[in-house]
């Protein structure tokens, strides 16, 4: 099945690596507009230097947990009738450690980033997504939303959160067209996933390889997926391929068995 996103325009946070820019490509690849934003600037500047993404993905420095620059952002974007689609994407994997030892720092800085700023970007998105026919609301989560995941509960938590906003907003915007799914990977591979078996393996004494094999075990397939087997579920979602699938929680994860 062909998708066409012509004529389409689509807002990413957190969009400038990952699983964010992975389904940035997706998108122009099928005719669509991106607007990604990344705190990252040294690759928000390697995205508008290359020729290959010129009048197609449109990059911006931006701290994507600040309101503030999240408002004038979204002000700056006035000159876009519409805008069909919405990926929070931005999330970070926070502390591995037992709840005892984790700062309130830390608990802040994670659910912060990965819940409240999905409300900011919602929030100012709503107005350009009612000016679609057709919108779409699309929210990373992970299979940790649906499990307990010990060491991990600022992640865990957030990620359950984003479940609830996202059944929720499928309710209070379903009357203007606007879909809202939830998107929850498993284990990806990629440097953050590394990250977190090292962080794993160094707390509970193990090595990275022992870590990595269990991890794989807890799934049916007994693998990691891609940040494209992601972005092809985030492609399904914005097409009108779905345009009668809303409040959904779409895992993408070779089907958790368990998560402890």
């Amino acid at each position: 099945m062909k998708i066409n996103l012509s004529k389409k325009n689509y807002v990413i946070s957190a969009g400038a690596d990952g699983l964010g820019f992975a389904i940035a490509n997706k998108i122009i690849n099928s005719g669509g507009k991106v607007y990604l934003s990344d705190i990252n600037k040294s690759k928000i500047d390697k995205i508008n230097s290359n020729k290959k993404y010129r009048n197609k993905i449109f990059a911006k420095h931006l701290d994507c947990t600040n309101p503030k620059d999240i408002k004038e952002y979204f002000n700056s974007l006035t000159n876009l009738k519409k805008i069909d689609g919405l990926i929070n994407n931005i999330g970070i994997a926070g502390p591995t450690k037992y709840l005892q030892n984790i700062s309130i720092d830390e608990w802040d800085q994670t659910i912060k980033t990965n819940l409240s700023s999905h409300f900011y970007f919602t929030k100012f998105a709503i107005p350009f997504l009612k000016k679609s026919k057709k919108a779409s609301i699309i929210n990373l989560s992970s299979t940790a939303g649906l499990f307990g995941y010990a060491q991990r509960s600022p992640y865990t938590s957030s990620k359950w959160a984003i479940i609830g906003l996202t059944k929720t907003l499928a309710v209070e915007l379903g009357k203007f067209k606007i879909r809202v799914n939830a998107i929850c990977p498993g284990s990806v591979n990629g440097d953050r996933m590394d990250r977190v078996i090292n962080a794993k393996a160094k707390l509970i004494k193990s090595t990275s390889k022992k870590v990595r094999k269990e991890l794989e075990s807890m799934v049916s397939l007994k693998t990691f997926v891609e940040k494209e087997d992601i972005a092809s579920m985030a492609l399904f979602l914005l097409s009108d391929a779905s345009e009668n699938v809303s409040g959904q929680i779409m895992t993408v994860d070779g089907n958790t068995e368990r998560m402890n």
